[in-house]
């Protein structure tokens, strides 16, 4: 394992810890970014089931997800998935990364989407 993957993991542990201390029983939304592709989901950790999914991989996704612009549509996507499945408040999980860039794109469209933070 790289020296840069390591910090990655160490990170992202710390994150997750804060966040499960904190949720209050609300369900995460997790992000991950590849060099090409964005991915969210919204995780139950009490019951251990992802209850909706969006990437830019999906079928008729018209954006890149390595751009901001596909990180935003992305964040639209995860936000209607989320209130259809009748969540409406989410702790945010940045995964490790930093809150700017495509993550921060993800976040501010699910906000704007109705999603409650």
């Amino acid at each position: 394992m790289k020296k840069n993957d390591m910090k990655l993991e160490r990170r992202k542990a710390r994150v997750r810890y804060a966040i499960k201390k904190n949720a209050g029983g609300r369900p995460r939304l997790s992000v991950h970014r590849s060099e090409k592709n964005i991915y969210a989901q919204i995780i139950d950790d009490k019951n251990g089931i992802t209850l909706a999914a969006a990437s830019s991989k999906e079928k008729g996704f018209s954006e890149k997800g390595s751009t901001v612009a596909g990180a935003t549509l992305v964040g639209k996507l995860i936000a209607e998935k989320a209130l259809k499945a009748g969540v409406k408040e989410v702790v945010f999980d940045r995964g490790g990364y930093i809150y700017h860039g495509r993550v921060k794109a993800i976040a501010e469209a699910a906000r704007e989407a109705g999603l409650d933070f």
